[in-house]
């Protein structure tokens, strides 16, 4: 007998009357925001299923269109708020490119060590539904990292400290050790997280779906996919044999499981890099009015839930004439179309929670 079902994922969900809510917890990013997914299922298995997105939508790609090239920096970093710098870094990444800008060496190591410190928090988030299965919380982890990052740029959340041609200042001298500290707690703490055979076999990845509808990051990895952008960036050369594939049956298990390995990788890579920082200033000089050169450009970095990225057309003002966003949540909340038939009913919520996705940075 065929059924459907009106899911609602996320706090606004509340306001809805009649419908199902699926709540993935306190800590878990859903939790902030709305995703509607219309299910239908026949004998206790998901037959098809339809997300329904836009609830959130801000129109962030018009928005960058009046601001100037600095102060997209600042915009930059508010879809994804669980690992926000990446959004920041990407933009002026793109705009240094196009502008010939070079960026100091100690400025961009410092870099690194952010969006590993953005990548990890994600991942804490995401991970904190399995975290309560199994009777622990992660949310010590994240406050801990949250205070490293105020100590390093006064902010909690959005970093806000990326210029272009560098960083707003040098970080406290307090603040690295404490990241060093931060990052390897919280790698203990997910090691410890066991993955129960409930989780197997759950929303595999069916193939050829990593290409067919855009996945990457840990979705991708986890089916078996070497795709990671920072093999290809200079800027991780010196950590390049840290970066691992922990599972590729590409279901809900090994997407689990690749999260779980990646903090720790994420932590020897900066317990790696921090001694070996260079020397000298964090930033460049800038003319009082920045513009681009006429023409397009684009550039995509590994976020911490994969290919981040931006689009720029300028027309050589100071503001750019168009500007797209590219965000892994949109993939992969776009994929659940078939990541999720032949899932049981039951299983729906496991699967939901070892995807990745924020709703912010799937709205936009």
């Amino acid at each position: 007998m065929r059924k459907t079902h009106h899911l609602l994922i996320g706090s606004l969900g509340a306001a809805v009357p009649g419908a199902q809510r699926l709540d993935l917890g306190l800590d878990h990013p859903s939790h902030a925001g709305l995703l509607e997914l219309h299910l239908t299922t026949e004998d206790g298995v998901v037959r098809t299923a339809e997300p329904r997105i836009g609830a959130m939508h801000r129109g962030v790609e018009k928005l960058f269109e009046v601001r100037d090239y600095r102060q997209i920096l600042m915009l930059a970093n508010r879809h994804d708020w669980q690992a926000p710098f990446f959004g920041e870094l990407a933009a002026a990444r793109l705009f240094e490119e196009m502008m010939g800008l070079p960026v100091p060496p100690r400025a961009a190591a410092l870099r690194v060590l952010l969006a590993e410190h953005a990548r990890v928090t994600s991942h804490l988030g995401q991970l904190s539904w399995l975290a309560h299965r199994c009777g622990h919380s992660l949310h010590e982890h994240r406050e801990q990292l949250r205070e490293v990052l105020v100590q390093w740029t006064g902010n909690r959340i959005h970093p806000m400290v990326t210029r272009l041609g560098g960083l707003a200042a040098e970080p406290d001298a307090r603040a690295i050790p404490a990241l060093v500290e931060a990052l390897e707690a919280a790698a203990e703490a997910t090691s410890r997280l066991a993955i129960g055979a409930e989780c197997e076999g759950v929303a595999p990845v069916p193939e050829g779906a990593v290409d067919a509808w855009g996945l990457s990051g840990p979705l991708a990895r986890s089916a078996g996919v070497a795709s990671d952008l920072r093999r290809d960036d200079p800027d991780y050369a010196d950590v390049l044999d840290l970066l691992e594939i922990h599972a590729s049956t590409g279901d809900a298990a090994a997407r689990f499981a690749q999260m779980i390995g990646e903090v720790s990788d994420s932590a020897r890579i900066v317990a790696r890099l921090a001694p070996r920082l260079p020397d000298g200033p964090v930033n460049s000089k800038l003319p009082k009015i920045v513009k681009l050169p006429e023409g397009s450009g684009h550039l995509m970095l590994e976020g911490a839930l994969g290919r981040t990225g931006f689009r720029v057309v300028s027309r050589g003002q100071k503001t750019p004439w168009r500007m797209k966003l590219r965000t892994p949540s949109f993939q992969h909340v776009a994929a659940l179309e078939v990541l999720l038939p032949g899932t049981r009913a039951e299983d729906v919520e496991t699967a939901l929670a070892s995807v990745g996705w924020v709703v912010g940075d799937l709205d936009k």
